[in-house]
């Protein structure tokens, strides 16, 4: 069985990953900011990111965040992952990353260019938004009284168990570079997505739909960060929302 190191393995779907390929008998080591023996920074790098790719054959990159650092945390990986001798780095990202001219999304792809041009072997995959994320956007937005969402944006959210599921498969097999992108199963309007989760929470709110501006706005609307060909998700956003909530509950 091989040795592979998971960054960000504590997260949604870093910890998915884990338990997955942990259950199928394999060697995990999680590599996270607070958890030991693990417990690195990524954009320090160090000594201690050193003594987690020792002796790995696999790492699984999930470790990100909307606030910045993901390039050098992804340079100090790759040089510790090159001196180490890793085989194989496999990368998540995002649907669109190369399209949607937002801040976070440069970075991911940014990031996808320098695992390309590592010398590693490596995999990408890029997947629409988790449930999870829709769930969570929906919370903060619905602390108003009115649930505003952007007008006219779609959105194909995706069971990051699935993820999780389809990465254990591509770290198992042989450097694959680019593999087709992974998407939820329906698309739909955030409006409708947004009433789906007041109904599977109870709540009652108005949702607005409020025009914005911008370039990103526009590459939103016009749907880049959607695949709808590329639809192989089963789970629906309304049956995450059952398992998450039961059905019609009154809070």
């Amino acid at each position: 069985m091989t040795t592979i190191l998971v960054t960000g393995g504590t997260g949604t779907l870093g910890r998915l990953v884990t338990e997955r390929l942990r259950a199928d008998g394999h060697e995990v080591r999680v590599l996270s900011r607070r958890t030991q023996p693990y417990a690195v920074d990524l954009r320090a790098g160090g000594a201690g990111l050193d003594a987690a790719v020792a002796g790995v054959e696999t790492v699984v990159h999930c470790a990100s965040t909307p606030k910045g650092g993901d390039e050098e945390a992804a340079r100090n990986l790759i040089a510790a992952a090159r001196r180490a001798g890793v085989g194989h780095l496999v990368y998540i990202s995002i649907v669109g990353v190369d399209q949607v001219p937002l801040g976070y999304y440069r970075t991911k792809l940014a990031v996808e260019r320098l695992i390309e041009e590592s010398g590693l072997g490596w995999t990408t995959l890029r997947t629409t938004q988790f449930h999870d994320l829709l769930v969570t956007l929906c919370a903060s937005l619905g602390r108003l009284p009115v649930l505003a969402v952007p007008a006219g944006v779609a959105d194909q959210p995706v069971e990051a168990a699935e993820v999780a599921e389809r990465l254990v498969e591509l770290a198992l097999a042989a450097p694959a570079g680019r593999v087709p992108d992974l998407a939820g199963p329906e698309v739909h309007g955030l409006d409708s997505l947004a009433r789906a989760w007041l109904r599977a929470t109870g709540r009652r709110r108005p949702v607005v739909r409020v025009p914005l501006f911008g370039k990103a706005y526009r590459a939103f609307r016009a749907g880049c960060h959607l695949a709808p060909d590329r639809a192989l998700g089963k789970v629906t956003f309304e049956d995450h929302l059952t398992r998450r909530f039961g059905t019609g509950h009154d809070h």
